[in-house]
């Protein structure tokens, strides 16, 4: 599964690409500030069995948080945040959605899966599959397909996300010491994620310090 450290590296891309001229080092914290949010549901778990890739993983959070974004900026007749923050506040808040949907639980959905609309319905998702060109099949895709009728449900009831904050599934006790292990990269793609983000990431910071300091 993407660690922490490759969810930071998309949230990274997103915010040297999405902020422009609206980049600042604040601005950007806030942004990944969003991106590992999901994350803290590792945390809850030790409190709700199995909440790791539910409780913040939901795709209710972005949806109400989105609601909220909307009605403060479109609806109202004097937006909060941009009294509060200034007038970038609305895109700053924007971009920190998107990477909190899209490089926060999106990279989980496509990686073994989340519990998409927890708590209203209880099970895990994963998007998953190929798309593909054949001179004999025409396209071909396996994204979008009904599951085999004998699949199993994967819900919080049987489903556990090994942590470092929470390595044993609830009630199980182990024999012997168990290891905590916190990923970094886990294959090609994410150190290749890893390296491009964290490059354009701090290119953007410096050139935000050249122009403050021009």
């Amino acid at each position: 599964m993407p660690s922490l450290v490759v969810h930071l590296a998309a949230g990274c891309l997103l915010a040297v690409l999405l902020l422009d001229d609206d980049f600042t080092p604040r601005a950007a914290a806030v942004v990944l500030a969003a991106t590992a949010l999901p994350d803290l549901d590792s945390v809850v778990g030790l409190a709700l069995p199995n909440a790791h890739r539910a409780a913040l993983h939901t795709a209710l959070l972005p949806v109400l948080l989105g609601f909220l974004l909307a009605y403060d900026l479109r609806i109202r007749d004097r937006s909060v945040l941009r009294a509060r923050f200034g007038p970038t506040a609305g895109r700053v808040a924007a971009v920190a959605l998107l990477a909190l949907a899209a490089a926060g639980i999106g990279l989980d959905l496509v990686t073994n899966g989340v519990n998409l609309l927890y708590p209203l319905y209880d099970r895990f998702y994963t998007l998953d599959g190929h798309l593909l060109l054949s001179n004999t099949r025409g396209v071909v895709q396996t994204f979008v397909q009904p599951p085999p009728a004998d699949a199993a449900v994967s819900t919080t009831a049987n489903t556990h996300y090994s942590t470092a904050v929470d390595p044993t599934y609830p009630g199980v006790e182990p024999d012997e010491p168990v290891e905590r292990v916190a990923p970094v990269v886990a294959s090609g793609w994410q150190l290749w994620l890893v390296v491009l983000g964290y490059a354009a990431f701090a290119r953007a910071l410096l050139a935000a310090r050249a122009s403050r300091s021009a």
